[in-house]
């Protein structure tokens, strides 16, 4: 080895450790400045955040400008993950992000494709300053507050989910333009060097003529490509270093400058190295640049449609609304409606905003915010949503949420702020790509000593081929794309089917739930009771009987007596009116119907008058068996028949349960019921596992001992009153109905309250993930091969040396898969639920006296003694109402009340208020013989 080759091997040693210093070693960090009470930071976005480290100090508000100097996709936003907070970042505009640190700790932000990142340092507020850390990761997440734009046109306002998308596109439409004019010049000026040299080398010198190859005429060629259409790859590849980071754009513009140089030398003083090594490389120069450029140019394309469900929720949005102000109807743009307006909603159109309707009739189509295909009915107090459209009646309604209240507007929101979290699973991503460019130019060095002090000749030439090939080949862009392009589209599709996912990681989470949890009331069950059964004995005509209870039910407040009333209304029959009415506390109710003495309650009120219920008991037991509540009827002193009032399952319940044990998910159903109701119930939708009589605080409990068990558990709840098993899931689904979709409540909202968005969510889970391994492999795949190929690894075997056109092509091709294969997850639809029913299953159910207190739990089972006898479970495991008597669950009670003598459970709010004014009355020891049965 000769003096020039040890000094090379020295100098590329030295060089790498210097290069590991620059990037790894310690930085200056920029501390905000208190103003107002407000920290304030500026940070200039040009190839990179400048500063990239920000000191602030816990507890006080935090202000970070962010200064835009560049266009282009890449820095377009800024996204903190582990704050769940993402903002656009116009071109040229200065966007200020607010943040509320009130934990100490380290938070990364980083560019929308994660290409670039920084730090947000927050130190204890009483400590020293700590010394400055090198990581990412962050450890808390302090609450974020809402981004706001300043400068330009909207400087000081708070830019509309509308007016920040409106500039992405504009500023995307000017990249794509941009980059096709660059990528036009450089094939054009490009095609004729190629020609020349690929023909040269192909077919020999006869074949091309001599000033083709003229050194001088490739270089007026090229030069243009060089600094015009290689421009926006220089221009960040030098800042991102001057940022002592890397990027793609520092490896191309290495690469193509270390080429262009060497040929740029071999043309104007060629007498400067010996003959061998006068060859130019201009052709490689014009032909990388014009391919990455190409493939950035395909990319944009691509990732345009990737935040297509942010732009298709946008125009969901009506544009006018008809009001109606001073008796006087006028059309006005939708954002002067306020709370209370009364607007008028013709046939066809859209409702502008969130509102109740006052009057008239009509089926709305909610497909475009649940997902839900079939119309639904609207009435006089139901509530409709903004950007639903309105079917053939006419609505009169009262604007109830206008604005970011809205529910279109919540969706939106979430919806944002799932694609600014970031998967588990990226992570891995983030960890590789913070060492991998610094780690490819260390190997493109290393790569070059070697074959100039080890490889034959000419040295000079095969060592600045093979550099340059590592450096171009390597891809962290494809690396960066990998997830959060994924993420983007799946929270995209689940918005469109009425899924608000809440973060990355329940995204990720949702594809490894192996137990689903149901809470039984509200969720596999409609949540209100109606008429299921009539039953007449005696010769009693059915219709007779129904308008005859009825008449006796309607001027009662229980919400059996409201449940019978309805399905009889439901069934197209009027009730005669009622005289001689009488509550019979307890027992329930007697009066004259048409003549007629009716008396409809429990077996104790018809055998106090007498009435033989021989008949009615057997009917009535069936129907308990189940799962049913019983309603004995005697007319004219004579058993009439009885009805039955219960829960009734949801439609796709057993469809949507048979779906996901399909998918090899094991379903347990939790609910306060006794045992032989619970049985029943899921018997009917074909659920094997059933958590019985659970008082609604120890759904959590329950939750923490299946997950004891090794089981990864997701809970489906109403997303209120079970918030603590939510919470403790590893993955809480809210059931959503309304307008209030209790998006704090869970980590996925099913907006349309089915079942069937629990399948969903968790096919849709297990197609992003499956996108996101298969991008990663596009990403690493590429990499793995092709950096050792280039290096020359196969060249001493076989003779094989990659070329840096090839190693060009490459690299877009890397990129451009990842973005392809993530567009692809956007034809991604929901499948429909099948029509089939599960076979009737004997489910094993476990009541409280069956299972072994939970870890942690220090409760009694339910029925354990711990409450009155007033409101202690009976024989059944049902509590008793200690005003009206009735059997209700504990986990459905309409109210409950805490008293020195227990927990009472009331069946409706005028039971509790009865209880209110006179408590002692209820609470006696001898109160539980007194109040038995039920008040229909």
């Amino acid at each position: 080895m000769g003096a020039l080759e040890i000094v090379v091997a020295l100098a590329s040693a030295l060089l790498i450790a210097t290069l590991g210093w620059y990037f790894f070693g310690p930085r200056r960090a920029g501390a905000a400045r208190l103003e107002g009470g407000v920290q304030r930071v500026e940070v200039t976005v040009r190839g990179g955040y400048s500063p990239d480290l920000i000191k602030v100090r816990q507890g006080t508000p935090v202000e970070v400008v962010f200064d835009r100097q560049e266009a282009g996709e890449c820095s377009s936003r800024v996204v903190f993950p582990d704050l769940k907070v993402g903002a656009g970042l116009p071109a040229h505009t200065r966007t200020t992000v607010r943040l509320s640190p009130d934990r100490p700790g380290s938070f990364g932000f980083s560019c929308g494709m994660n290409m670039i990142h920084g730090t947000l340092l927050v130190e204890p507020a009483e400590s020293p300053a700590p010394p400055t850390p090198n990581g990412h990761g962050a450890t808390a997440a302090p609450a974020p507050g809402p981004p706001v734009t300043t400068g330009g046109p909207a400087a000081g306002e708070e830019r509309t989910a509308a007016e920040a998308e409106a500039a992405d596109a504009a500023e995307r439409q000017a990249e794509i333009k941009d980059l096709t004019r660059r990528v036009l010049l450089g094939a054009v000026f490009t095609a004729p060097v190629l020609f020349a040299v690929m023909a040269h080398e192909l077919f020999g010198a006869d074949w091309v003529p001599g000033w083709m190859l003229n050194h001088w005429l490739q270089l007026a060629l090229i030069t243009p490509v060089m600094f015009y259409t290689g421009w926006p790859i220089h221009v960040t590849g030098w800042l991102t270093l001057r940022h002592r980071a890397a990027d793609m754009n520092s490896l191309i513009t290495l690469g193509t400058s270390a080429a262009y140089g060497y040929s740029l030398l071999v043309t104007l003083t060629p007498g400067l190295l010996p003959e061998n090594l006068r060859e130019v490389y201009f052709e490689a120069v014009g032909v990388i640049l014009t391919l990455i450029l190409l493939g950035r140019l395909l990319e944009a394309r691509a990732k345009a449609g990737t935040g297509e469900a942010i732009r298709a929720l946008l125009g969901l949005q009506a544009r006018t609304a008809r009001v109606v102000r001073d008796g006087t109807e006028r059309e006005i743009p939708v954002e002067d409606v306020v709370v209370g307006d009364e607007l008028v909603i013709r046939p066809g159109e859209k409702i502008p905003v969130d509102a109740e309707v006052l009057s008239g009739s009509s089926a709305v189509d909610e497909s475009m915010v649940t997902g839900e295909s079939m119309p639904v009915t609207k009435h006089s107090g139901d509530v409709v949503i903004g950007a639903t459209v309105n079917g053939t009646g006419s609505l009169r309604v009262r604007a109830a949420k206008v604005g970011a209240d809205t529910m279109l507007a919540q969706i939106i929101r979430l919806v944002q702020q799932a694609q600014a979290s970031k998967a588990p699973i990226q992570r891995l991503a983030d960890a590789v790509s913070a060492y991998f460019v610094p780690a490819v130019i260390a190997i493109a060095i290393g790569t070059f000593a070697i074959w100039f002090t080890l490889g034959p000749s000419p040295a000079l030439t095969l060592a600045l081929v093979s550099a340059v090939a590592v450096l171009i080949i390597a891809c962290p862009c494809a690396l960066g794309l990998a997830t959060p392009l994924s993420v983007m589209v799946g929270t995209g599709k689940g918005a469109q089917a009425g899924i608000l996912i809440r973060s990355a990681e329940a995204l990720e989470t949702a594809h490894k739930l192996d137990t689903v949890v149901l809470d039984k009331t509200g969720t596999v069950t409609a949540g209100r009771p109606v008429l299921t059964d009539v039953q007449p004995v005696g010769g009693f005509d059915e219709t007779a009987l129904l308008r005859l209870v009825a008449g006796a039910e309607a001027d009662s407040e229980h919400p059996l007596a409201q449940a019978i009333v309805t399905g009889v209304r439901d069934r197209g029959l009027n009730a005669p009116a009622a005289t001689g009415f009488d509550s019979v506390t307890g027992k329930g109710v007697q009066a004259t119907v048409d003549g007629h003495a009716v008396l409809v309650g429990t077996a104790r009120l018809l055998g106090d008058v007498g009435i033989d219920t021989t008949a009615l008991t057997p009917v009535a037991a069936n129907l308990s068996a189940e799962g049913k509540t019983p309603v004995l009827a005697a007319v004219d002193g004579q058993p009439a028949g009885v009805l039955a009032v219960a829960d009734t399952v949801k439609e796709d319940s057993a469809a949507a349960i048979a779906a996901l044990q399909h998918l090899g998910i094991d379903v347990v159903m939790l609910t306060g019921d006794n045992a032989r109701t619970a049985a029943a119930i899921a018997a009917q939708v074909g659920i094997t596992r059933v958590l019985a009589e659970v008082l609604p605080e120890h759904k959590a409990d329950e939750i923490r001992r299946l997950q004891a068990e090794g089981r990864t558990v997701g809970m489906v709840g109403d997303g209120i009153n079970d918030a603590p098993a939510l919470a403790a899931a590893d993955v809480g689904l809210a059931i959503g109905t309304g307008t209030d979709v209790a998006i704090e409540a869970a980590d996925i909202t099913l907006i349309s309250g089915s079942l069937g968005g629990v399948v969903t969510a968790i096919r849709l889970s297990r197609a992003t993930m499956r996108n996101i391994r298969q991008n990663l492999f596009f990403a690493l795949i590429y990499n793995a091969v092709g950096v050792p190929l280039a290096a020359g690894a196969l060249y001493p075997l076989w003779g094989i040396r990659l070329s840096p056109i090839i190693a060009a092509a490459a690299m877009a091709l890397s990129s451009l898969s990842v973005v392809t294969n993530a567009s692809r997850l956007r034809r991604w639809r929901p499948q429909p639920l099948t029509d089939a029913r599960p076979a009737r299953v004997q489910p094993r159910v476990e009541s409280a006296a069956d299972r072994a207190p939970a870890a942690g739990s220090t409760a009694a089972p339910a029925g354990s003694g711990h409450h009155h006898p007033a409101s202690q479970s009976d024989d059944d495991g049902m509590v008793a109402d200690p005003v009206c008597g009735m059997q209700i669950n504990r986990a459905t009670a309409a109210e409950h009340r805490q008293t020195e003598h227990g927990t009472y459970y009331f069946c409706s709010a005028h039971c509790a208020a009865t209880f209110d004014a006179d408590p002692h009355r209820h609470t006696a020891p001898t109160a539980g013989d007194s109040h038995e049965g039920g008040d229909p």
